[in-house]
């Protein structure tokens, strides 16, 4: 899924150290359904584990990312739909991503 980041929480770590960023992707498309085009609009929970939250942390807020992981529940309490991101790619800013691949 690719589109805005809108909104991005503050890095923070779990019980055993690993990092966690948490944001919202704002997604607009054009689509064809039945013959006839469709504007999609859809605003999505973001989550992010390891070092893969490095780098949605250093994803500029309002540039556009292309996310590719799973969706899944929030949780066992929540069945709110929140997309776990295995790889994040910026497509605008950051130099698209090579100043971070350069950090390693």
């Amino acid at each position: 899924m690719s589109g805005s980041l809108v909104e991005r929480k503050p890095l923070r770590y779990t019980p055993a150290g690993i990092p966690v960023s948490e944001g919202r992707l704002q997604h607009h498309s054009t689509l064809i359904e039945n013959g006839s085009e469709r504007q999609v609009e859809v605003e999505m929970a973001v989550l992010a584990l390891g070092s893969a939250a490095r780098w949605l942390e250093a994803a500029p807020l309002g540039g556009m990312v292309r996310i590719e992981g799973f969706v899944a529940a929030r949780g066992r309490n929540s069945r709110t739909p929140v997309i776990h991101a295995n790889t994040i790619e910026y497509l605008e800013g950051n130099e698209n991503g090579t100043i971070l691949q350069e950090e390693g």
